[in-house]
């Protein structure tokens, strides 16, 4: 993907201009290397291929076979290994480089995709609540419920749906590196849009023990 795959906005993230009145408050992208562990899934995979390429010598054993016998398929497991690591790591870099979130004064814009980009608005009318999920050094998910009968494709939105979340899918704000700022900026314009106050975040004390903004949620 070149950098004038998306040339054609006018501004990065957003397919047209803002309709006047409407601010943008922030943008983001997704930490490539959270999607690969956490979306993608590398650490699963690596670990399955690592079993294979171990119990071999284990089998060996067993079966009374010479240990030499097992060089060549555990160097075929490896291979295979780290070339299905490999495309996961890149993929997850391109679905990083391809998406923008977007939050303005009253909607929250994803801009996804790797070969067919896609651009999902969510005004803040659609939003029922926000959530928010932190991890250690401060990256974190932003999970968004929609009311009652509206409803996203979660095979359109993967990977930036809440996991297994299948029969009402939420839109998610994955793996941001300053999620708390995002949130409470999330909660500043969720609130404006509601008419009420709104309260800042104060810094998280463990993973998942984060005062979070009023009208924020702590995502499991």
């Amino acid at each position: 993907m070149s950098q004038d795959d998306f040339a054609f906005e006018p501004i990065p993230g957003l397919p047209a201009l803002p309709p006047e009145g409407e601010t943008i408050l922030w943008q983001g992208s997704p930490d490539w290397r959270g999607l690969a562990w956490r979306a993608f899934h590398l650490r699963e995979v690596a670990c399955y291929f690592g079993a294979l390429v171990a119990a071999q010598p284990v089998l060996a054993l067993v079966q009374g076979t010479p240990l030499t016998a097992t060089l060549l398929p555990m160097t075929w497991l490896a291979l295979a290994g780290s070339v299905a690591a490999g495309l996961l790591a890149g993929l997850a870099y391109l679905a990083g480089r391809g998406t923008v979130y977007t939050i303005t004064s009253r909607r929250l814009v994803l801009r996804f995709g790797i070969a067919l980009p896609m651009t999902i608005n969510l005004p803040f009318s659609l939003v029922a609540q926000a959530g928010l999920k932190l991890r250690r050094g401060g990256s974190g998910d932003i999970p968004v419920s929609l009311l009652p009968g509206e409803r996203v494709s979660y095979i359109v939105l993967w990977p930036h749906a809440r996991p297994w979340r299948l029969g009402r899918p939420e839109p998610m704000l994955r793996e941001l590196p300053e999620a708390e700022r995002a949130a409470a900026i999330l909660a500043r314009a969720l609130a404006a849009h509601a008419g009420s106050a709104v309260s800042l975040p104060q810094p998280a004390t463990a993973a998942n023990d984060a005062r979070l903004p009023q009208g924020m949620a702590a995502a499991s």
